[in-house]
């Protein structure tokens, strides 16, 4: 387990290697070497974890050195290996590879390719070092390189506008909820004197209950922002401005899990406030169904998915709130499989349609690409919660904890995944089922395939090749597998449940629900997924205008992130305006200029008593002695 110092090496080395021989590497080398980087990651990943399974205790520590050490406060660097961190290098690291291997066809001939794939290790890195870190300021670190490496990557094609200021966006929203992580840290300090988990989780008892609260507050103030909750959740959506890779690796495997990993990571210290803990729960359903919502009234094949990531990321702070942690990570691992097919399949489905990403101008897709089709549809069943693929399996445990914690929780967080089917549903059906609506002509009484009945010259969707399919076709084995991780017949089936007990605060009794309550919660899941696929089916398979249905309250996504653009971004802006024109001229230049002004005066004056004239002098010094005995005189006559 000493090795586990290599699993962040391997893709730092490939992430300097790039910056001194990128130029020189070109395309493919430069992203096949950093694709391998991150494989040999996710290779001495298992090899810590096959390490760790036979290990004598539930922690070991590796120390690399001292990092801060001023008088009784000290910080060592150090990695952090238990059921927790070890989880999650395994998925970020397995799930970045694939992503990596499908970046280099998809960047092909992208002026800029080594330096893409520079960005994609420092991002594994920083994600790494987040999840693998002793202690909270060295998580630190890795959040905030998380958050410069998404900037870099959001706005890589920094030519467009809307890149620019997406990259922005990302960049500022974030800083300004990490000031709730930099607090939660500051009260760490001051009550427990280290920012080890261990030494946290070993004071946080005795701890009195508002400081308690506090702490796990202000972290999930930055776990908000990280993690796109209700109301920091604009900047996920136009973060789709970056290459579709970036998005995948964002979504599924970095950036926006490092919020719940946070607050799975501080569970023992969060169990001791079941209030703030309400908090999460109502902030976590509240943005998934809001989220979904949102997603039923996009055009953008891309953003759909965004403001699902959002929906499913409020999923798992429901399994934070309720006390279900090692369901909220299930569903983090599960939703990483599915999310990056969704994604890659979608990233296919540009590159085939010439970077279309509009799903009005697609359809019929399912001919000319199967393969993707299929995929994508394995994508749609898992996120929706069709049995037997994954996501049914992980969000069936959170919702069992939402039943267990609130009647009301339950309802709406089963709403959602009936939601959740039908704007994924209507999403499929726009870009693979209908007519192809990306063809300028149709050929009347001939059966013709869409392939055949093209007359574009410029678009001409088809297949990738077989580099951007390996990667598909192992995720969507992964989204229909990945429920085997922890299935609920049988305790010694819990394999993930039972894995992470030690790195986690005891969940809540009522999780433990009866076979036959879960059994009735499961079937009800079902139904709902299934019945909300099959709406969009016979409402989106044949059509793809459906004004009544696509609501502008929900195509702005309930206008959140434009009453905050004028409430504070304009606002701010016109405070700017009044500050230039106003403030900053007259009141701040006016007391400077006003203080010289003083100056130059009293200098004035005085330069008329030293004129130089030795009569005056003269007269001066007198009159100042005149002064001067009077003085002393009245003093000693008193």
């Amino acid at each position: 387990m000493k090795l586990v110092f290599l699993i962040p090496a391997f893709p730092l080395l490939g992430a300097l290697s790039l910056i001194f021989f990128g130029r020189k590497l070109k395309e493919p080398l430069a992203g096949y070497i950093a694709t391998l980087a991150v494989g040999m990651s996710f290779v001495f990943s298992v090899v810590v974890w096959l390490a760790f399974l036979g290990y004598h205790s539930s922690v070991f520590v590796e120390h690399l050195f001292v990092w801060i050490n001023t008088g009784s406060f000290k910080v060592d660097a150090g990695l952090r290996v238990d059921p927790l961190s070890l989880t999650m290098v395994l998925f970020v690291t397995g799930v970045s590879t694939l992503i990596h291997f499908y970046s280099v066809e998809y960047m092909h001939k992208d002026i800029d390719f080594p330096k893409f794939f520079l960005y994609l290790n420092l991002f594994v890195t920083s994600m790494i070092i987040l999840v693998l870190g002793n202690n909270m300021l060295l998580t630190f670190v890795g959040w905030e390189g998380v958050g410069v490496c998404s900037y870099f990557l959001i706005s890589f094609w920094h030519e467009r506008p809307s890149a620019a200021s997406a990259g922005k966006k990302a960049m500022i929203v974030n800083r300004i909820a990490d000031v709730g992580f930099l607090l939660s840290m500051f009260l760490v300090i001051h009550y427990v004197h280290s920012l080890n988990y261990s030494a946290i989780f070993a004071a946080a008892p005795h701890l009195s209950k508002s400081v308690v609260a506090a702490i796990v507050m202000l972290a999930f103030v930055g776990a908000m922002g990280k993690s796109a909750q209700v109301p920091l959740y604009g900047w996920l959506a136009d973060a789709m401005e970056g290459p579709t890779p970036v998005s995948a690796l964002i979504h599924a495997a970095t950036m926006v899990t490092a919020g719940v990993y946070l607050m799975v990571r501080l569970s023992p210290v969060l169990a001791l406030s079941p209030d703030i803990a309400h908090v999460i729960t109502i902030i976590g359903i509240l943005t998934a169904f809001m989220a979904a919502m949102a997603a039923t009234a996009q055009d953008d094949i891309k953003k759909v998915l965004a403001y699902s990531t959002v929906s499913q990321l409020g999923y798992m702070f429901v399994g934070v709130g309720t006390g279900a942690y090692a369901a909220a990570i299930f569903l983090m691992v599960t939703h990483a499989f599915y999310k990056a097919l969704l994604f890659l399949s979608s990233g296919s489905v540009i590159h085939g349609m010439h970077d279309e990403q509009n799903l009005k101008k697609m359809g019929a897709l399912r001919i000319v690409m199967p393969i993707t089709a299929v995929a994508f549809f394995t994508g749609w069943m898992a996120i929706a919660g069709v049995p037997p693929f994954a996501g049914f399996w992980s969000k069936g445990d959170v919702l069992l904890g939402a039943f267990g914690e609130s009647w009301l929780v339950w309802i709406i967080g089963l709403a959602t995944a009936g939601v959740t089917s039908y704007y994924m549903g209507r999403e499929y059906c726009l870009a693979f089922l209908g007519k192809a609506r990306w063809m300028p002509a149709t050929v009347k009484g001939k059966k013709k395939s869409a392939k055949a009945v093209s007359h574009s010259p410029h678009i001409d969707p088809h297949e990738p090749s077989y580099k951007m399919m390996i990667p598909v076709v192992t995720l969507a084995v992964l989204a229909l597998l990945g429920g085997l991780l922890n299935l609920p017949f049988a305790s010694s089936l819990k394999f993930l449940d039972n894995f992470l007990k030690p790195a986690i605060a005891a969940s809540p009794s009522y999780l433990h629900s009866s076979a036959l309550t879960q059994i009735v919660l499961g079937s009800l899941d079902a139904i709902f997924a299934i019945g909300g696929g099959l709406i969009a089916y016979f409402i989106w398979s044949k059509t793809f205008e459906r004004p009544a249905l696509e609501f502008t309250l929900f195509k702005n996504a309930w206008y959140i992130d434009k009453t905050g653009d004028v409430a504070i971004a304009r606002s701010s802006t016109k405070l700017a305006e009044v500050t230039d024109g106003v403030i900053e001229p007259k009141v701040i230049d006016g007391a400077v200029v006003g203080v010289t002004k003083l100056v130059l005066a009293v200098g004035i004056l005085i330069r008329k008593l030293a004129s130089g004239f030795v009569r005056r002098e003269a007269l001066v010094i007198a009159g100042g002695l005149v002064i001067l005995i009077i003085i002393g005189g009245l003093r000693g006559g008193l």
